[in-house]
């Protein structure tokens, strides 16, 4: 949607509730129709927000985006950008959210097309250390490296590994003589250097490396 058409739309809605008002009297609650579209909007205008922010500082670098030019970039007013986020750091920290809940949707997507537990881990440990590879270190990753869901994804990912861990130790594909959970940290340990690796070629060496050390024993 482009600038004018979320202006419009805007400006449509607020016209409308203004005219709903003085016209007719809900008896109690306002319906779900209006509700549906009042949230979709905000969901566009929030989405918005967090993609004109990312686009600026990637242009333009963490340090020199300003809020005005955030709600410049998504076609809003800065009224408006604050009755959504304080600043531009809270705006940079729900971005990152929102990235990190599509990773996961992403890794669970990769389990799901492959066979058997072996195979589901060898393409979420390699989906995931690939993921790592592209976001290297800089003073915006350091930034949102700091929030909770940034902890609560960790805990999710390590139980998510370690699920394919445990049915792979009990297949017989997976060695079973260390607890998942041990080896589930071993394995993001290990792919946690994937960011610093120089090549995806580099990448995908060590994930058969750490895909080696939860082998079952022969």
């Amino acid at each position: 949607m482009g600038r004018d058409a979320q202006v419009y739309e805007t400006a449509c809605l607020c016209q409308t509730q203004a005219v709903a008002t003085k016209i007719i009297a809900y008896p109690g609650v306002v319906p779900k129709l209006w509700n549906d579209t009042l949230a979709s909007h905000r969901r566009a205008v929030g989405d918005a927000i967090l993609d004109s922010t990312a686009a600026l500082v990637a242009a333009h670098g963490l340090r020199s985006v300003t809020m005005s030019q955030i709600a410049e970039q998504a076609g809003i007013g800065r009224a408006t950008l604050y009755k959504y986020f304080p600043d531009v750091e809270a705006i940079l920290i729900a971005w990152h959210e929102r990235q990190v809940n599509g990773h996961l949707a992403h890794l669970a997507h990769v389990r799901d097309q492959q066979g058997d537990a072996r195979k589901r881990l060898e393409a979420v440990l390699e989906a995931y250390a690939l993921i790592a590879y592209e976001h290297h270190d800089s003073d915006l990753a350091a930034l949102l490296h700091q929030g909770e869901h940034v902890a609560r994804a960790r805990a999710h990912l390590r139980d998510f590994i370690r699920d394919l861990l445990a049915e792979g130790a009990r297949s017989g594909c997976l060695r079973d003589d260390v607890a998942p959970d041990e080896l589930a940290s071993y394995c993001l340990h290990a792919l946690g250097a994937a960011g610093r690796m120089p090549s995806e070629a580099a990448v995908h060496r060590l994930v058969t490396v750490t895909l080696a050390g939860v082998a079952a024993r022969g």
